[in-house]
């Protein structure tokens, strides 16, 4: 049987005995006096709970049976079967023995009678090669309580012995507390398991991030580059202008220098100012300082998305424009965006919400990437954000392949991925998923093959669940 399943079968037993537990605890005593605390093990099975208990015969008289009660054979048994051609017919117990015998003149009365009128017909009856939680589950449903009898094991339906009804649930109680510490392992091993896939998944987007913004930054940082090299070059002529310069003053406050001298030497250098340095100097430095400020300026601006991106496993719980962290997304994948692909945005004023920024920016730049990837021959982005008196909204729509209806039932299970082996873990909508209902929101996905496919993500306003 599945463990899963004995699991809920054991517990529904245990549940069901809680209520006597008063009555089973004083049965326990005497039935398992004496007798060694039966050891589970993963092949546990009902022949170790097997008593070699003698039955009686049908014709046996009811002296007979009160003789077998007080045999010590009998000492720990509540009940004896009753058998027929080594089939059991009945059971005859304690309870019932007592019963008879209380009343006056009752062993005179009842004594010389067959067990066969006052035997228990209906007995509880397990095959020895029953599962131990099924032969639990059958016995408890149809025991009576107070507790006053055994059940009888058979074999090939001919009696093999008698099997008490507390050391097969103490048993059942051992397999419970085995299997529940084995499943809290396994648990263990799960969420450690899952917290690690889950780093592995940031860690992908991270690396895939930072070579998108190296990318982005290289360009600015290649002209800023280039502008410096020219600005370089054009500096020469005035660096070689300099000492000259400085020679003709020092010639100026000298008196002993004729003045056609000095004329001719001002001439000279004139000479060399226009051939060192060019009559556009002043306007060709002002452009350069320009484009090298601009060029700095987009590599602040992706170091400071980046910024918010670097921090991925701290979780800074931040009152947020969701049109913010949209705008970081749009910079910071910026390289996969860019190759035929018309982003479309309609953004409108949202309030500020709580939530964790590098958690959220790691959902959009997941589904913006997806969308990207939906369009290897380029294609349309629509944005569009809007709020409402409960929720602040973010729709992204795509006019990409879209998803077969067989796997958009399936896109946010964990390790599914449609793209080709070593290109994709299948994780990233499944965390997105999770990021996104840890926030107390939703994400919903609609798609159709050949026309496209559209993400809405919903996250309430205010918060109405604790952020994670």
């Amino acid at each position: 049987m599945h463990a899963r399943h004995k699991v809920i079968v054991l517990v529904k037993i245990l549940s069901h005995l809680a209520d006597n537990l008063g009555a089973l605890t004083s049965l326990h005593r005497m039935c398992l006096c004496d007798e060694e605390f039966i050891d589970v093990s993963d092949d546990f099975n009902l022949i170790q709970l097997l008593r070699d208990v003698r039955p009686l015969d049908i014709n046996d008289t009811i002296d007979r049976v009160a003789d077998a009660f007080l045999h010590p054979e009998y000492e720990h048994v509540l009940s004896i079967a009753v058998v027929h051609d080594q089939q059991p017919v009945g059971i005859i117990t304690r309870h019932r023995l007592n019963q008879m015998f209380l009343k006056r003149f009752g062993r005179e009365l009842y004594g010389q009678r067959p067990v066969s009128d006052f035997m228990d017909t209906k007995p509880l009856v397990v095959d020895l090669q029953t599962d131990p939680s099924e032969a639990a589950a059958y016995v408890t449903q149809h025991m009576t309580l107070p507790l006053s009898a055994d059940f009888i094991l058979i074999e090939q339906g001919l009696y093999r012995g008698m099997g008490a009804v507390l050391d097969l649930l103490g048993a059942m109680e051992q397999q419970v507390s085995r299997t529940a510490r084995d499943l809290s392992k396994a648990l263990r091993s799960l969420r450690n398991s899952q917290a690690q896939l889950v780093q592995s998944e940031k860690m992908a987007a991270l690396g895939q991030m930072v070579a998108g913004v190296a990318h982005e930054i290289n360009t600015p940082l290649g002209y800023v580059r280039n502008n410096v090299e020219m600005l370089h070059e054009l500096c020469q002529g005035p660096l070689q202008l300099m000492p000259r310069y400085e020679q003709l003053m020092q010639r100026m406050l000298d008196p002993e220098v004729h003045p056609d001298a000095l004329a001719a030497e001002i001439d000279e250098l004139y000479q060399q100012r226009a051939e060192l340095m060019a009559e556009s100097l002043e306007d060709d430095l002002l452009s350069l300082k320009n484009d090298t400020l601009y060029g700095l300026e987009q590599i602040s601006e992706l170091v400071l998305s980046l910024k918010d991106f670097s921090r991925m496993d701290q979780a800074f719980v931040e009152d947020v424009d969701l049109n913010t962290c949209l705008e970081n997304s749009l910079l910071i994948g910026r390289n996969v965006l860019k190759y035929g692909i018309e982003v479309i945005k309609d953004l409108n004023p949202l309030p500020r919400i709580r939530m964790i920024p590098s958690q959220i920016n790691q959902v959009l730049l997941n589904l913006l990437t997806n969308a990207a990837q939906a369009m290897p021959q380029g294609g349309k982005i629509l944005l569009r954000t809007w709020a409402d008196e409960s929720s602040t909204y973010l729709s992204i729509q795509d006019n990409g392949c879209g998803i077969d209806a067989d796997h958009l039932k399936k896109i946010f299970d964990p390790f599914f991925t449609t793209k080709p082996v070593g290109q994709g873990t299948g994780l990233g909508l499944s965390i997105s998923y999770q990021i996104i209902q840890q926030h107390g929101g939703r994400i919903q996905v609609a798609s159709r093959p050949g026309v496209g496919t559209r993400f809405l993500i919903t996250l309430p306003r205010p918060l109405q669940q604790a952020v994670a």
